[in-house]
């Protein structure tokens, strides 16, 4: 992994890995130490997030402020396909590298790469850091003047995407072979680079050769690498692989209930309602909360406790009113409710289903014997649980971190946050969250800028305040109201310490039908800023804030959620959130975000706007039973006051994802 992507030594190739392939890596060489995170998206797509480390420079101009930090630096590289290897054709690879940073490695290049037996060959041209040899002139420099020059230096508060100088400058030739040796574990390269490293962040470094030899060992998921570079310096690194796609945990779980000998009542009298009960429960973790049992027809109102997967979920639901209801019983009505309000209804033919549940026919399959609706007003109002209020509680584990700081590269928090509840009615509740944190780094925290005239109001950047004043904080309590407004029609409001930093009133609508690849939303909110001394008080600041929001499962991006927000953030900023998750077979979905507004870099401060990445992983892949449920680990690069979110304790899209499930 060349810092952290695909490539040779110190230079891309075009080749790719398989989707959902994930690589953890660390790479040393002299005057920079890497960190980074690879990940194959998509065949044609990679991306890579960097951290690098400069030996030979401190955190700031500032002794005192740096102390022993030296300076870090983050990096984004991403790398398309443009063509797939042929028996004559090479992969082709278009790649911009270090492009939402400071700019450090910014970097262009295009490269071919060709197999012929264990000899993998590759050849690229680059611009910016990887073309600074200057091996021919430009070819864009003979269409337009703007190409010829590139600006030295770095992008000042990073953050930015330098488009303006794509394909600009210096450009230059670069290449190499692999060898696959006869023993499979290792593999040597040899690489002829680019770059001169006269413009380097760590300084002008002394380069003898521009040629690179190194060999890579393999062994279960590692990758050992160990080179000689620019004819004086060693290097080394490693890699560990997994891949995102296969994950997976072995379950102990019963099998779904076996139909071939089943032996169901006569009559509608003679059902075994404990039975019918129990079995819903335990062999397909469906909690039964209301129930219309007639002659021809079932509907049982109830949700899913345990399996994410929807399809497996109704197999398992169906194949135990199979054996538990009469055969005059010909359909099956199961109706996932959340929050006391029906979601959809799966509409099983039973026939069809026990059918194919015995192999009658070698073709059958089970999931074409039931197809999802959106529930009708009736079956809507029919709907009347056992329990439709009374108290609840859960308990998650949060995790907050931050990295590059000049008092410690990382600095974390990571506790226990506790919500407790009572539902009035399917309506209307009233919700509270404790946090309690039991480990965490902030202390070193103490950089701050309360004195200082800031142009944006202090919305996020208060977060030490927050974080450090209380070990135990009052993060939520809001009345909250819901409904399905009509068929496809949701609304809310609600009212109270709506997160950590803000209170205040707001409400949204959402228009969401069934098993569509488009939701749309729009929220309002009057919010003021909490006190961190005191939970109870608040701040001076008030504002109002609100979006439009677009939630959008592309067809031509397989497992993917792409959702816009337009309107005002918390500092009074407008602009447009931007958020891409991909999830993957597994369930672990992974995502990245950016606000893009109508403030300046230079008012937004070092990072020029927002962003962020998370990680979203499903419980059950640390269990031995089936389970719901997610643990979120986020990465905000920095964090600043513009383009921020309010964070609304309840989102109609999250309530209402049996809907149309992608976090399942």
């Amino acid at each position: 992994m060349v810092q952290g992507g695909t490539g040779l030594i110190q230079t891309p190739t075009a080749r790719m890995q398989e989707a959902g392939d994930l690589y953890l890596n660390y790479t040393d060489n002299g005057e920079y130490r890497f960190w980074s995170v690879n990940l194959q998206l998509f065949d044609w797509m990679q991306a890579t997030a960097r951290y690098t480390d400069v030996r030979t420079r401190l955190y700031s101009n500032v002794d005192s402020f740096s102390g022993d930090q030296t300076l870090k630096d983050k990096g984004l590289d991403v790398k398309f396909r443009l063509w797939e290897e042929s028996y004559y054709m090479p992969d082709i690879s278009l790649g911009f590298r270090d492009f939402g940073g400071t700019g450090f490695f910014e970097s262009e290049y295009v490269v071919a790469s060709k197999s012929v037996g264990p000899l993998d060959f590759h050849l690229g041209l680059g611009w910016g850091y990887m073309g600074s040899a200057d091996d021919f002139t430009n070819p864009f420099c003979e269409f337009k003047d703007s190409f010829c020059e590139r600006p030295l230096g770095y992008s000042g508060l990073g953050g930015k995407v330098d488009y303006d100088q794509f394909f600009k400058g210096k450009m230059a030739v670069y290449g190499g072979v692999e060898y696959q040796t006869p023993w499979e574990p290792l593999t040597l390269k040899l690489e002829w680079e680019g770059n001169t490293y006269e413009f380097d962040r760590a300084g002008e470094l002394e380069q003898d050769t521009r040629l690179n030899v190194g060999a890579v060992y393999k062994w279960n998921g590692f990758d050992f690498s160990l080179n000689y570079q620019r004819g004086n310096t060693v290097g080394f690194g490693v890699s560990y692989k997994f891949n995102l796609n296969t994950m997976s945990q072995i379950k102990i779980d019963e099998p779904p209930r076996n139909l071939m000998d089943k032996k169901p009542p006569e009559t509608l009298s003679e059902i075994d309602g404990n039975a019918l009960f129990r079995g819903l429960i335990k062999d397909a973790s469906f909690i039964l909360t209301d129930v219309d049992i007639q002659e021809e027809k079932a509907i049982f109102y109830g949700y899913q406790n345990a399996y994410r997967d929807n399809d497996e979920a109704i197999e398992r639901t169906g194949r135990v009113l199979a054996s538990e209801l009469p055969d005059s019983v010909k359909t099956y009505h199961v109706v996932e409710a959340k929050g006391g309000l029906p979601m959809v209804e799966n509409v099983i033919d039973a026939e069809a289903f026990i059918a194919a549940a015995r192999y009658e026919s070698l073709d059958a399959d089970i999931r074409d014997t039931w197809y999802r609706k959106n529930p009708d007003e009736a079956l809507r109002d029919d709907y009347a649980p056992a329990a439709s209020s009374g108290f609840f509680h859960s308990a998650d584990l949060f995790w907050t971190q931050t990295f590059g700081s000049p008092e410690d590269f990382y600095l974390y928090q990571t506790g226990v946050i506790f919500t407790a509840g009572y539902a009035f009615n399917e309506n209307w509740s009233v919700i509270g969250g404790l946090s309690a944190t039991v480990l965490d780094n902030f202390d070193k925290f103490n950089f701050t800028v309360d004195k200082e005239d800031t142009p944006l109001p202090r919305v996020r950047t208060l977060v030490r305040e927050y974080v450090t004043n209380n070990r135990f904080s009052v993060d939520t309590a809001f009345l909250n109201w819901k409904d399905q407004l009509s068929d496809e029609w949701f609304g809310q409001a609600y009212a109270g310490y709506l997160e950590r930093m803000f209170a205040g009133v707001g409400g949204e609508i959402l228009y969401r039908p069934v098993d569509s690849r488009v939701a749309y939303g729009i929220d309002i909110n009057y919010v003021k800023q909490r006190d961190f001394d005191d939970q109870f008080s608040f701040l001076d600041y008030d504002t109002f804030t609100g979006h439009a929001s677009v939630y959008w499962q592309p067809e031509f991006l397989p497992d993917t959620q792409i959702t816009a927000s337009v309107g005002q953030f918390l500092a009074g900023d407008r602009g447009v959130n931007i958020d891409f998750a991909k999830r993957f077979d597994s369930g672990v979905i992974v995502g990245a975000y950016a606000a893009f507004t109508d403030v300046s870099s230079e008012d937004y401060g070092e990072g020029s706007f927002t962003k962020g990445f998370y990680l979203s992983i499903p419980l059950d892949l640390f269990l031995l039973e089936p389970a719901k449920g997610r643990g979120m680990f986020p990465w905000i690069p920095i964090s600043r006051d513009g383009g921020q979110l309010l964070r609304r304790p309840v989102r109609l899209i999250d309530f209402t994802e049996p809907r149309s499930p992608f976090y399942n």
